[in-house]
């Protein structure tokens, strides 16, 4: 049982219906000590090589050596602004499927579903491409070309969810669900009953290992079309947990940051403009955060003529700043972001109206009268009267369905799961949980924040799971 639907679980869920990579005969890698390898064992599966020596020694911009593998293998030189084909072919191989349920919230696609649908990707539109069916091909299939490169989270959550159809992986996945608990129960406790709580066509999951003295036991519910909430459990020797972190924004702790016009989701401007309930003449909006979403929600709010407000902690050339890490040619809208917080502070009048940057500062208090006290790094106050607040300081995953909200199978197991700095523990070449056998995690959880990389966790997990089921060739 997965859980998530997003482009891990769609991965995994290709990878483990039988769809098996091979070298493809006659490719040229160009890494030539990976070529060697490679070309050592063609007639074997990529899923049944050794990951760990076949990723050996590869560089990247991930630190996952499985998610460089499989990057590299499907995109040999896109580092490089290289278009080199793909050196793996596919093969549907029937006798080597797992029976497996994906379980989501929303369509296939994930959070991709949530996010405005205009906002453009941070990254290249190929990198958003899953296994044997390229992004960009699709793209064309729609007369669509990519802008700057770079697609439309649209266009993403359509792809997501025609590459499911596209693949006959739609059997495998159930919307609309909501898991509340995941739990492990001893599989003698089990008994025969309970599997009609299973949902149609999945009672092959059933034939549980029997070598397994525990079993997990999966509760939730499916909203039906009424509205209704039907219960459910199922019982699964493996759970992959692949939910993501777009759950549970941060929240700053702030006296007042429950008051009705302070915000966690830039959908919120969204909304507030659309019904006109701020506009040219309000007072200023704040934005508080240094991140991509807080720079789509000045680009959004700048694009109104809204005036706002924007407080950071980071110094504006602070390293750690995600826009000094990213080239200016290929992100031309997030250099002028960075560009007006760096000329525009409010000590000195820049060239942009309807913006003041606050760089090195941090929100004390919002009060009811609209208006928000910040104090700079010196100890000073400043009070300035707003109309909304938007507080886009990052998203926390939403584990609460785990005991103890899995904090036990965290690297550091004092502090709550944190995709960017306390991942769940995995293996890094099966990406089983190193704290709990049978429970895999994918993606944010695991620490891979983009879609080019969670792949090879997915890639990673697949050779596991058919090492376990013997479903390995010779």
């Amino acid at each position: 049982v997965f859980l998530g639907n997003g482009p891990s679980g769609i991965c995994l869920s290709y990878l483990l219906s039988g769809n098996i990579p091979y070298f493809k005969r006659g490719s040229l890698h160009p890494h030539p000590i990976l070529q060697r390898k490679l070309e050592e064992a063609p007639d074997v599966s990529i899923l049944d090589q050794d990951l760990e020596y076949l990723s050996e020694g590869l560089e990247g911009r991930s630190y996952s050596p499985v998610a460089l593998l499989f990057d590299t293998l499907q995109r040999p030189d896109t580092d490089f602004g290289g278009t080199a084909e793909s050196v793996l072919t596919w093969w549907h191989e029937t006798n080597r499927a797992i029976p497996h349920l994906v379980l989501g919230r929303n369509a296939p696609g994930g959070a991709w579903h949530s996010i405005e649908g205009s906002m453009v990707t941070l990254s290249r539109g190929e990198w958003m491409g899953l296994p044997d069916l390229p992004f960009k091909d699709w793209l064309k299939q729609k007369r669509r070309g990519l802008r700057n490169n770079r697609a439309t989270a649209e266009d993403i959550a359509q792809y997501y969810q025609h590459y499911v159809m596209k693949k006959g992986l739609q059997k495998n996945f159930r919307c609309g669900t909501v898991v509340t608990s995941v739990r492990k129960v001893s599989a003698e406790s089990i008994s025969n009953h309970t599997q009609k709580d299973l949902p149609e066509n999945s009672d092959s999951l059933w034939n549980f290992n029997e070598k397994s003295a525990e079993v997990f036991r999966v509760d939730g519910f499916f909203k039906t079309v009424k509205g209704d909430k039907e219960p459910f459990s199922i019982y699964a020797e493996n759970v992959v947990l692949a939910t993501g972190t777009y759950d549970s924004p941060t929240w700053l702790g702030v006296k007042g940051e429950n008051l009705s016009y302070v915000h966690h989701h830039l959908s919120a401007l969204e909304e507030a403009v659309k019904n006109n309930s701020i506009g040219i003449m309000s007072d200023p909006v704040l934005i508080v955060g240094a991140g991509l979403t807080a720079a789509d929600a000045i680009l959004f709010a700048h694009h109104c003529n809204i005036p706002v407000i924007h407080v950071f902690r980071r110094g504006v050339s602070d390293p750690g700043l995600i826009f000094n890490q990213l080239p200016k040619m290929m992100y031309p809208e997030y250099h002028k972001v960075h560009q007006m917080m760096k000329e525009q502070s409010a000590a000195c009048a820049g060239p942009y109206e309807c913006y003041v940057s606050l760089p090195e500062h941090h929100v004390l208090s919002f009060g009811k009268d609209k208006k928000c006290i910040f104090q700079d790094k010196n100890g000073y106050q400043k009070v300035y009267k707003i109309s909304m607040a938007l507080v886009l300081t990052g998203s926390n995953p939403n584990l609460s369905f785990l005991p103890n909200n899995a904090i036990d199978l965290a690297m550091d197991s004092d502090q709550p799961v944190n995709p960017k700095r306390n991942p769940i523990d995995v293996d890094p070449f099966t990406y089983e949980c190193t704290q709990e056998k049978g429970l895999y995690a994918l993606g944010p959880l695991a620490g891979d924040n983009f879609v080019r990389f969670v792949q090879g966790g997915a890639l990673a997990v697949a050779s596991s799971l058919l090492k376990k089921a013997n479903k390995n060739p010779p």
